[in-house]
Order: C-alpha cells, then structure tokens, then sequence
C-alpha cells in the first residue's frame, strides 16, 4: 500500500549517514545473500580488471535481485524467513505455514491477472450523474505478460501497479463516486484532470464487474499547492473508518457494537489491518525512501536487508488482501517494489531565516534525537517499547508484535502529522510539549524554549 524525482542509483535521501545502520541483530539462519552481481572475474589471459561490486541500494543492485524472486522459489522462501523479525506473531506464522510451499499454500492460488478500467474524469462523472458506468467488455488484461528488460521499464510497470492494479473489490466506494461531497468528506480525492486516484473498475474472479481499491487509495494525495497527486504521501484525509460503518447502515445490515466502536474510532488518516481484528489504528505513512528501510512497518515487522523482502510483502498483501482467492502475478509485485523502491519526497521548505537558527536545531537534534533517528531519513533501530512508552499494543500484540516500533522517519516531517505511530498527537509542537497527555515519547520535552524553537525550525527543513 505504493513520483517524485530520482536520481538512479540514490535518492536526495543518502546522505553522511546511512539509513537505518542500527537494525536489529540478524537471526541466526542469517539474510539471503544479493544475488551474484555479475562475474566480475576477467576472462583467461586477460589484462582488464575486474568490473566493481554493486553499490548495495542502488538501481543495478536492486536489478541483479530481480532473478532470485521471479525465478527461485528456494530464494523466495529463505528471504521471507530472513526478513521477519519475530517469527512468532501472527503475521509471521500465517506466512511461514502459507508462503514458499512451492505446490502448496499460497503458492497454488489461481494467478490474477483482471481486467481494469481507472476512474477517470469521464467514468467519474458517469457515477456521479448516474449513468451505467463504461462498460467492461473488451478490456484487455491489465499485464501484457511481458517481463521488462530496464530499471525504467520496471518502474513504468510498477507505477501502473501502484495507480491501477486491485487489491480487492470494496463496493461501499461506488457511493463516493456517485456522490462527490460524500466521497470529499471520506478523502476520495480528484486529481485536477477529473481522474480518482486509488479506486478502479475491475472485471472479479466471479466475472461481476466492481470498484476496487488500489495501493494509490492510502499512499497518493493531493499537493496542496494544487499540482496534483503526489505518489507515496500518505492520504491522511481518508476516513476508512465512516466509509465502512457508512455502508453497513445504508444497506441496514445489522453490525455489532463493537465494529461501530472500532471504525468510528479510527478517524482520517488511520486504518487498522492487522489479522488479529484487534482495535490498533494505525497511522497510515508515506512510502518515500524505503529503498534505505532496514526496517519495514511501524512495528519493525520485517528487516528489509534485500529488495526480496518488500517484495515478498506485498505479495503475501495482495494474497491476503483479495481473501486468499488469488495471488497476483509475481512480475507485477517485483515492479511495484522497484517502484516502490524509486519513490522521492518532494522538495523540502525553503529555509528562509537566520543560519544560526537552523546550526542550532541541528545541534539539538544530534544531542537529543539523534540516538534513534539516526539515518539519512531521520528513522533508525528498533527501540523497546519499555524505552519509548507510547501506547504498546502494536509493538506487543499478537498480531505484529516485535517488542518495540521503529523510530518514525523524519522526511518532509512537518507535512506528516498527525504523530506516533497510531498518529496520536495533532502537530509538532505538541509532540515537543512538556504539557503532552498522550503517554510515551518525551524526548525533546525537557528542552528550554529556545531550544524547543530551534528544533522545531531544524524539523521543518527536512
């Protein structure tokens, strides 16, 4: 659930310090290791050097790994293991009992290749102005089959991924198409040319016809210099919760009190996915940077030392998102994580007072923060959840529990509230204030005022 501009090979991201340097210590079966990069040996009786080793994140070391995942179900299977990092919370035990069986579990699903037609202006304004929508027939499937042979190839496929290809029908959208207010009120958002980013038409596995929710839903929004959708920031207006429960009382289907409780409590900007069914909102995040991730969700659920493991996840999210029905096609996941991978922030704010304001938040930033936020991204090693104390049923729960959360990055920070990782505390300041009521997190509460200012004009620069 995943552009702005990239130079190959590193992002505006690498800096001094590497991202995430402090993940945990590798389990003992260790990580699967990078495909070979090449053979760098030179031929008998040759006098030319060997070519160097890949540059580890880089676009042609993310490429040499293309192989391991499409071709090597052995190699699929030792990356999943490698990349959990409690292999016994639900997440990890329902992919190690379903993932990697070769002729069994999830591996022997249908592979789904569906149909596909984006919401664009004219299929928006046939639900708004309720007339039958475009129809289906003669669409072709939404993969050509064929494998792309460049990084840019990789990532123009995995951008359609990212905008087009279905997770799963959720019909209770098709009232936010038809209905334009109702749909602005949940966070369903029109691009400036008309077109709904993260909802499409799709042709089911039971040959009906339905809206369906993309990757793009959760992590494309508006700029709101009004330039259009920007792949990647989290919509924190979508209210996941009310488009339910909004549903539910429309059909007058009858619903327990506690999934009222539930998806009334999430808000916008939150939605809670965890198999456990348990009420753990979760703030949705933006996806930039993560080729330098070492650690994937809030909760650290999985080490991303290969691109294998973000791969690998969203696959095992496709599965699981379409009720085990199907499985998607494995060349499409590998180009949505190379384009995952791909993704940039926008530029940062302009700074535009004194040096020696900015000078200072740095320095109150490496001496206060800069322990856990430790990488060029601003985020870092798992901390306990007995060190960071902000509520603890994620970071301890059955379902992803690893004992702690990964430190929130800090890219383009001040345009990512609300905070924590259940986005708890409404702005910046807040979460500096001495005052605070929501538990947990204190660091950088102890400061004197001007110190506080200074940290703050340090954060918004990034």
């Amino acid at each position: 659930m995943l552009g702005a501009p990239m130079v190959h090979g590193a992002t505006r991201l690498e800096r001094p310090a590497m991202w995430l340097v402090g993940a945990l210590a590798l389990l003992a079966c260790g990580t699967p290791e990078a495909p070979p990069p090449r053979d760098t040996t030179p031929a008998a009786g040759s006098d030319a050097p060997p070519d160097p080793p890949l540059r580890p994140w880089s676009d042609e070391w993310i490429d040499a790994h293309a192989g391991a995942y499409l071709d090597d179900p052995g190699a699929r299977r030792v990356a999943l293991e490698a990349s959990l990092t409690n292999a016994h919370n639900l997440y990890s035990e329902t992919r190690l009992a379903a993932y990697g069986q070769r002729t069994r579990g999830w591996d022997a699903l249908p592979e789904w290749n569906p149909r596909v037609r984006p919401i664009d202006a004219a299929t928006a304004a046939a639900f708004s102005e309720g007339r039958v929508a475009p129809s289906m027939e003669g669409r072709a499937p939404f993969w050509d089959g064929v494998r792309p042979t460049t990084h840019e190839g990789w990532i123009a496929l995995g951008a359609r991924v990212f905008a087009e290809l279905p997770l799963r029908t959720e019909p209770y959208w098709e009232r936010a198409l038809r209905e334009p207010e109702y749909g602005d009120a949940l966070g369903v958002e029109r691009a400036p040319d008309g077109a709904v980013p993260g909802l499409v038409l799709v042709r089911d596995v039971d040959g009906t016809t339905g809206t369906a929710i993309t990757c793009a839903l959760c992590h494309t929004a508006l700029d709101p210099s009004g330039a259009g959708p920007v792949p990647g920031r989290a919509r924190r207006r979508l209210d996941y919760g009310r488009a339910r429960l909004d549903a539910y009382t429309a059909r007058g289907a009858p619903l327990d009190p506690r999934s009222v409780a539930r998806w009334t409590s999430w808000g916008p900007g939150r939605a809670d996915v965890l198999e456990d069914v348990a009420d753990v909102p979760i703030a949705i995040p933006d996806l930039w940077g993560l080729r330098h991730q070492r650690l994937l969700t809030q909760a650290g659920t999985l080490r991303h030392d290969t691109p294998l493991a973000l791969a690998i996840r969203q696959e095992t999210q496709y599965v699981q998102a379409n009720h085990l029905r199907t499985r998607p096609p494995r060349v499409l996941m590998w180009a949505l994580t190379v384009y995952l991978e791909s993704l940039a922030p926008p530029p940062p704010r302009a700074f535009e007072g004194p040096t020696a304001a900015l000078e200072q938040g740095a320095r109150v930033f490496a001496s206060t923060c800069g322990r856990c936020h430790s990488n060029a991204a601003g985020s870092g090693a798992l901390v306990p959840i007995e060190e960071i104390g902000t509520d603890p049923e994620l970071a301890t729960g059955r379902a992803r529990g690893t004992g702690g959360y990964r430190p929130s990055p800090l890219v383009r920070v001040a345009d990512a509230a609300p905070y924590l990782h259940h986005g708890a505390v409404p702005t910046l300041e807040a979460l500096l204030d001495p005052a605070r009521v929501e538990p947990g997190h204190r660091f950088g509460m102890e400061l004197d005022e001007a110190e506080r200012g200074a940290l703050l004009t340090f954060l918004r620069t990034r």
